[in-house]
């Protein structure tokens, strides 16, 4: 580890001088992958020069300890004991910084909701998770913007997206994609029965201008007027925007603005990093298998968590994590469940490294 430690203090070395070249300033697209590299490989040396300190450390309590003796041999004895505990932790650390990063690391997301199956039921149960979003970002000190939403007969949400800001927000939202399942009697039910409905979570990492550039003649936009619940027109201009990308038939609609310039500008926000996320698809689906789809069908038997409000819990069945609290996760306390799959997937890393 300690060799690579050298080569990368040499790429950290040369990358902070051309930091500075007006030509690579000039070129934006190149300066902002710079600028990312850097700051990754800051944090690499950063813990690969402690680590390295910390070994030194114990080399010169070792041959201190070795040539004392009484009192003084005890407490040679004792830094021994904890820079080799040190040294144990920041090995782990550093390797998992060696581990190849995520692509999207670093980057802002984009959530979406959809009620899936279960009707009306399933439209307030994704109203129920863009809550629980919501929670979960004011707790760690993310700003969220709302993009657009769908609102059903009853309050729910048939569809909504909206934008999530902060640290890691890409490392713990990602995990969030996929069908979620909701075991409760729903407010329609008049026999009191459980039924179990579904609501899909896309989260998309947000594509900026320089990631990908979109062919103005690659685009069809149709305009409409905005509907409320049950249909009702909630103003009188075609002020309501689709936008269909030609080329890979992905449409984006937006309508929760009174300005058709800003539905536009938040329709080429969502439909940019949905281009970007099919393109990573495309590239990952080349280097392996093809894998799944990050939402499924949003069927019943597909899902990645279920909430069940008869016994206050929530499973998530990739970790077989199950605890005892849904209404402080519905609240916003998500952290043990997060934790939880972000510990998953280094541990499956590690192992992966190992093995190779």
């Amino acid at each position: 580890m300690l060799d690579r430690l050298t080569a990368l203090e040499s790429e950290h070395r040369e990358l902070e001088a051309r930091l500075g070249d007006p030509e690579l300033v000039a070129d934006n697209a190149r300066y902002v992958k710079a600028m990312r590299r850097y700051s990754e490989l800051s944090s690499v040396v950063e813990v690969g020069r402690r680590l390295q300190t910390r070994m030194d450390d114990l080399e010169v309590a070792k041959t201190l300890m070795a040539e004392s003796e009484g009192e003084e041999r005890e407490e040679m004895r004792a830094e021994v004991s904890e820079a080799e505990a040190d040294i144990v932790e920041l090995e782990q650390e550093f390797r998992l910084l060696l581990l190849p990063k995520d692509p999207n690391d670093g980057r802002d997301v984009i959530v979406e909701i959809r009620g899936a199956e279960g009707g009306e039921e399933a439209n307030l149960f994704a109203r129920d998770l863009y809550d629980m979003y919501q929670g979960y970002a004011a707790r760690l000190g993310w700003k969220t913007e709302m993009l657009g939403s769908h609102v059903s007969d009853l309050g729910g949400f048939s569809d909504v997206a909206f934008v999530v800001r902060g640290a890691d927000v890409w490392t713990r939202l990602k995990f969030e994609a996929g069908p979620h399942r909701v075991q409760r009697v729903p407010v329609t039910e008049s026999q009191g029965r459980v039924h179990t409905s579904s609501a899909t979570v896309s989260v998309l990492p947000e594509a900026e201008e320089v990631d990908l550039e979109i062919d103005p003649n690659d685009l069809q936009i149709d305009t409409f007027r905005s509907s409320g619940a049950g249909g009702q027109h909630v103003n009188t201009t075609d002020s309501a925007v689709r936008m269909t990308h030609v080329p890979t038939g992905v449409v984006v609609s937006m309508q929760d603005e009174k300005s058709q310039l800003q539905n536009r500008a938040r329709a080429l926000v969502v439909l940019r990093s949905r281009l970007l996320k099919l393109q990573q698809d495309q590239v990952a689906a080349e280097a392996s298998a093809t894998r799944r789809d990050q939402i499924g069908g949003g069927g019943r038997s597909e899902k990645i968590r279920t909430y069940n409000f008869k016994e206050n819990r929530v499973t998530d069945h990739r970790i077989g994590l199950t605890v005892y609290k849904l209404d402080r996760v519905l609240a916003g306390e998500l952290d043990e469940v997060s934790d939880g799959l972000v510990t998953d997937e280094r541990a499956r890393q590690l192992q992966n490294d190992d093995e190779s």
